[in-house]
């Protein structure tokens, strides 16, 4: 019998945490596109890091507003949406080759990555503007459509975000929303490995590279095998 599987994921390239230490523990990188954070140059570095170590990387695609750090919703024509998401794609894939590794996967960012959980014109936006790749995400219409498109698709669970009922995380302006005891993340961390692809833990959190060395060690104690997308 052949042991579980999982991948370890984080936002990198974002200004705000330590990189090279998050990369040093995870082993898929969502990497800034530029568009809520980031830009060339950063980019270049973490897809140099994460071609040393292995870290497969991905393009944290968003909408175009680094004020808000792509955290509030925007209603962006599907033609515009499309296009930004190819512009930050097509960045990130020329950087990658140029660090020795390439783009594996897609994710959204912030308020489009929950806005396409449900809006049918922006999710077909983000997809045609990615080409094939692979996406990671929750439960939606953006998973459901790659699906349908024959793309690969890749489900994720956050062990430092509270979930409501629903299924959905809860949002950042509501108690609960965030989970910080290290106890907590870990626990819930093993308990979505059994469900899903990819555990994420949030690039920006604080003591974000603790709960990440904290929830690697427990899923490799809870027999799982780590593996990148």
């Amino acid at each position: 019998m052949h042991a579980k599987t999982v991948d370890l994921n984080a936002d990198l390239g974002e200004e705000v945490t330590d990189d090279a230490a998050l990369l040093a523990v995870v082993t898929s990188a969502n990497v800034a596109c530029g568009y809520h954070a980031g830009n060339a140059a950063i980019m270049g570095v973490v897809c140099a890091e994460a071609a040393r170590l292995g870290v497969s990387v991905g393009a944290q695609v968003s909408y175009d507003d680094r004020v808000n750090f792509g955290r509030v919703a925007r209603d962006v024509p599907y033609a515009v949406l499309r296009d930004q998401v190819a512009d930050q794609v097509g960045t990130l894939a020329e950087l990658a080759v140029a660090a020795g590794t390439s783009v594996r996967y897609l994710k959204p960012h912030g308020a489009l990555y929950h806005r396409v959980l449900d809006d049918e014109e922006q999710a077909q936006a983000v997809l045609d503007g990615s080409g094939d790749l692979p996406v990671l995400g929750m439960p939606g219409r953006l998973l459901t459509l790659a699906a349908e498109a024959g793309r690969a698709v890749f489900h994720e669970g956050f062990p430092d975000r509270g979930y409501t009922p629903d299924g959905r995380l809860v949002p950042r302006s509501e108690p609960g929303a965030l989970v910080t005891d290290e106890s907590q993340i870990v626990a819930q961390a093993l308990a979505l490995a059994a469900t899903v692809d990819s555990v994420c833990l949030h690039g920006d959190s604080p003591d974000a590279v603790a709960h990440a060395i904290a929830v690697r060690r427990g899923l490799a104690e809870g027999g799982l095998v780590l593996r990148g997308l």
